[in-house]
């Protein structure tokens, strides 16, 4: 399946300096890899252009929009296929992901799929009170389901 998009919006903020900008300079074709549908391949044809940035003073002539949601700078996969791969490589973590990724129709490699895991965020860590420590972790208020009286 064949799919061509462009962003309508009537210009774009620049990442540096947050300064918008309608002043467009160029645009050109990107092709990001997308989740397969119905298990047939989609080509995104995705039209992006370069904006020329209003502010004298920011170091950044040009600045390319950003679609949100879908593509992110230099990224060669939507967001949507870049969560799917790297829940597969959190749970099945090697040979097997790449694997498994080739069954729902999107070819990479083992490699591809553990970067995309290891450039996730760390998870936070939750907070744990133990005997030794001089205050316990704040409780909710809590009531007896039975009177005493």
């Amino acid at each position: 399946m064949h799919f061509d998009a462009e962003c309508t919006a009537p210009g774009a903020a620049c990442p540096a300096c947050e300064v918008w900008s309608n002043r467009v300079h160029g645009s050109y074709l990107r092709f990001p890899a997308d989740v397969p549908s119905a298990g047939r391949s989609v080509v995104l044809r995705l039209r992006v252009r370069r904006f020329a940035c209003g502010n004298s003073g920011c170091a950044r002539r040009t600045f390319i929009e950003q679609i949100p949601d879908l593509t992110r700078r230099h990224g060669q996969r939507t967001e949507r296929l870049r969560s799917t791969l790297s829940s597969v490589g959190l749970a099945l973590a090697g040979r097997a992901d790449a694997r498994l990724s080739s069954v729902l129709g999107v070819s990479v490699s083992r490699s591809t799929i553990l970067c995309l895991v290891d450039a996730l965020p760390e998870p936070e860590v939750p907070r744990v009170w133990s005997a030794s420590t001089s205050t316990p972790p704040a409780r909710a208020a809590t009531t007896a389901p039975f009177s005493s009286t």
